[in-house]
């Protein structure tokens, strides 16, 4: 939430806005007075990008719920000439702030009768615009992607199973996790997704009766095959078909009496509501907070109160009643006791719950299709957090749709190697929350080595390729690509999952182990700011990875609260150096007393790490001193982040079902044979979607020599880094979100669209 307060102040003032902070929530806004309304300055939101909380303090008031209450809170309002309102909260808050414009000319003219405002007040305060953006760890607003501190929350969780996960292996435990979530298993479901727990209890879909005797049963044949823990994460909302509560107690106590197994309980509670936020909730709120200032330039006293928010990269704006009038909530059908039904983002939740249930769900060797299909999974170029996920995700699902699945050790090397064996569903157990590549990685493309790939393609018959990795994967599958006109083992189908920290691989707006080195370079940044509490009027150089690519280096920037980022993408020259100094003086003279710069390690040949870090401290000299810092590759991170994580699980869990597809309408005369541009894709989220693109037609959209696509959509963001580090500069609003309707999205009888949540 602070980030959101500090892009909604920053971007308010250098609009030339006043801009206010309401204290307490709505109860500051009933109390009034100047310690519960203060104006805002740039000042006062510096430092704030890693408390989590919100500075400004947020109270339920059932004051604002009565009409006395919104009559004295408009009286406070008019006497400051408020007549624009951006609220974080969830649906409550929103509703409320609804309420209040809708009855604020009637409010006013009570004002007026009372003789504590006169006409002039009314006509010039006669409208009030409310804009607003959703705050809730759970995730349970309609129309946004993710609500603002649910990937902290995830982040949390995370963390908490990861530490538990050792201690479970070591003493041979069942651990039960409870988790926030009322209304909403969101938090349950991907958490238990991004670690593998072997069983969830959500909210939205009450087990079958008779679960407990098939949770048991998963989770002795879990223990039976080696593994030495279990995991049942339970949502604090979990019911039964019959409306009775499922507590984490309730499930200890089912295991210990059934199977005997040492179990223990954790509920998380509070716990996830705190810490420092995440990289993208940071990214998020600045981006939604920066959208509010921009949409209540543009209301006018017809347009509807509206949430901002993000769909995909996409900014969005929506009807604010729409959106709460939506909000998922289940509701039991006494009729035949066995549907629920729910309004929410059922896509999101169905796909979630999908690739849950592939992944968790073993099927016995009679329930698995047979399809004597084989295919190998490799992973090229660089380490990236995430890449075990995805590997673990393509070996369940394949083995799911009846494939026998190889595993490559060490890329296209190990390929012409003959480093290959089959890979089997056990073998990948725990591998979501490990880093780096537990299968090994290098850069060897396959040029050199095609005939002896293609010898081993053929002898192990491999029917399908799937290349999790970077720039290399990218070049890589083109070159195997090339090779289908000399060697007809390459015609099968080949997909690519986009897996780099460097996040420039043409073809997808993201790459999984991104968000893991945003979170790392994040939290170092953190750190080293810190380390200037003491000692004021510091400067710190800090270089980024990405080679040529500035994607780490801005959307970083933007999440840490720097000064300035260096990039290849955007040149810059002495003057713009000079420029930067003089800015960063001029702030030191002031109340700001530290500054940040970013550069990216491939930026510029000339104007080096070194030589910005030596031109900044002699031309800061007397006003401030400088440190530098090479953050390496710290940046790729240690376990995977729970994006990286559930974006992996979700985009290989795709691209298997595509290659399953493509196998079966490719099998021809005993065999697979693809030679059409279309059976040789890149998987990758394109603004709203998941897009499989051929590499063919990737070409055009790459700029080879310096190994990045032509165009990237994080440039976008560089003006609002700028401007929230106040540069004067120009944002360009035309990619603004436009008002948008929500699309309802009914899911009935979910039991029989679905197999059940439970085993």
């Amino acid at each position: 939430m602070n980030a959101a307060v500090r892009a909604v102040v920053r971007m308010g003032i250098y609009v030339g806005a006043k801009v206010y902070f309401i204290r307490e929530g709505y109860q500051g806004m009933v109390d009034g007075g100047e310690e519960n309304i203060k104006e805002a300055s740039w000042e006062s939101v510096s430092s704030m990008l890693q408390m989590g909380g919100t500075v400004i303090g947020s109270a339920r008031c059932k004051e604002f719920r009565s009409h006395e209450g919104r009559l004295k809170a408009a009286h406070n309002l008019v006497q400051r000439g408020i007549t624009n309102l951006c609220v974080i909260g969830g649906d409550g808050s929103l509703t409320g702030a609804n309420l209040f414009r809708e009855e604020w000319s009637g409010l006013l003219e009570e004002l007026v009768q009372q003789g504590l405002i006169d006409e002039d007040a009314v006509q010039k305060y006669s409208a009030l615009h409310i804009v607003g953006m959703v705050g809730s760890i759970d995730n349970d607003f309609c129309g946004t992607d993710m609500t603002i501190g649910t990937d902290s929350a995830l982040h949390r969780i995370i963390e908490v199973v990861d530490a538990i996960m050792t201690t479970a292996q070591s003493h041979q435990r069942t651990f039960v996790l409870e988790v926030m979530g009322r209304h909403c298993g969101y938090l349950a479901l991907v958490s238990a997704l991004a670690c593998g727990a072997d069983w969830v209890l959500i909210p939205e879909m009450p087990p079958e009766d008779g679960w407990e005797e098939k949770m048991c049963q998963k989770l002795s044949a879990t223990r039976s095959r080696g593994s030495r823990l279990n995991i049942i994460i339970v949502a604090e909302g979990a019911i039964d078909r019959h409306g009775k509560a499922i507590t984490g107690s309730v499930v200890k106590d089912l295991v210990v009496r059934c199977l005997g197994f040492d179990t223990r309980v954790t509920i998380l509670g509070h716990v996830q509501r705190g810490g420092t936020p995440s990289a993208f909730d940071r990214i998020l709120a600045s981006r939604m907070g920066v959208e509010a200032v921009i949409a209540l330039l543009e209301t006018t006293a017809n347009t509807p109160a509206c949430v901002v928010s993000l769909c995909g990269n996409q900014a969005v704006r929506l009807p604010l009643m729409e959106c709460v009038q939506m909000v998922g909530r289940q509701e039991y059908c006494s009729q035949d006791k066995t549907s629920f039904l729910f309004l929410s983002d059922c896509r999101s939740f169905e796909n979630n719950l999908k690739t849950y249930k592939l992944l968790a769900h073993r099927k016995l060797e009679s329930e698995l299709p047979h399809s004597n299909f084989n295919i190998a999974v490799l992973n090229v170029g660089a380490p990236a957090a995430g890449m075990n996920a995805a590997v673990r995700s393509a070996v369940r699902v394949g083995i799911s749709e009846g494939h026998k699945m190889f595993a490559v050790n060490d890329g296209f090397e190990g390929f012409y190697k003959g480093q290959i064996k089959e890979i089997k569903w056990a073998d990948v157990g725990g591998w979501t929350g490990q880093g780096g590549s537990l299968l090994g990685t290098k850069r060897t493309l396959p040029a050199k080595h095609v005939e002896k790939i293609a010898e081993q393609m053929r002898a192990h018959n491999i029917n399908a390729l799937l290349v999790i990795g970077g720039f290399e994967a990218y070049l890589g599958l083109m070159e195997l690509l090339e090779a289908r006109g000399k060697y007809d083992e390459f015609c099968v189908p080949m997909v690519m999952v986009p897996a780099t920290v460097s996040n420039n691989v043409p073809g997808s707006d993201l790459s999984i182990g991104a968000d893991t080195a945003l979170n790392a370079i994040t939290d170092t940044c953190d750190r080293i700011k810190q380390s200037a509490s003491g000692t004021k009027r510091r400067v710190f150089i800090i270089e980024t990875m990405g080679g040529y690519c500035g994607y780490l280096a801005s959307v970083g920037g933007l999440a840490a609260g720097a000064d300035a980022a260096y990039i290849y993408e955007e040149p810059f020259d002495i003057r713009d150096l000079q420029s930067n100094v003089e800015h960063l003086t001029e702030k030191m003279k002031g109340a700001i007393q530290r500054g940040l710069v970013l550069r990216n390690e491939n930026s510029n040949e000339n104007y080096t790490t070194d030589f910005i870090y030596q031109l900044y401290s002699e031309e800061g000299r007397g006003v401030f001193d400088c440190r530098k810092n090479v953050l390496g590759h710290m940046q790729q991170g240690g376990a995977p982040s729970p994006f990286d994580r559930n974006f992996g699980t979700k985009i290989s869990a795709k691209a298997m079902l595509w290659l399953t597809k493509k196998m079966n309408e490719t099998f021809r005369q005993g065999r697979v044979f693809a030679n059409t541009e279309d059976t040789c894709c890149l998987l990758g989220m394109r603004r709203r979607a998941l897009v499989f693109q051929p590499v063919v037609q990737l070409k055009d959209e790459t700029d080879f020599v310096h190994r990045i696509p032509k165009e990237q959509w994080w440039l976008k963001l560089r003006p609002l880094m700028k401007i929230l580090a106040k540069y004067k500069t120009s944002y360009d609003v035309s990619d603004s979100g436009q008002l948008e309707h929500v699309v309802l999205t009914l899911c009935v009888e979910l039991y029989f669209l679905l197999p059940p949540l439970t085993p």
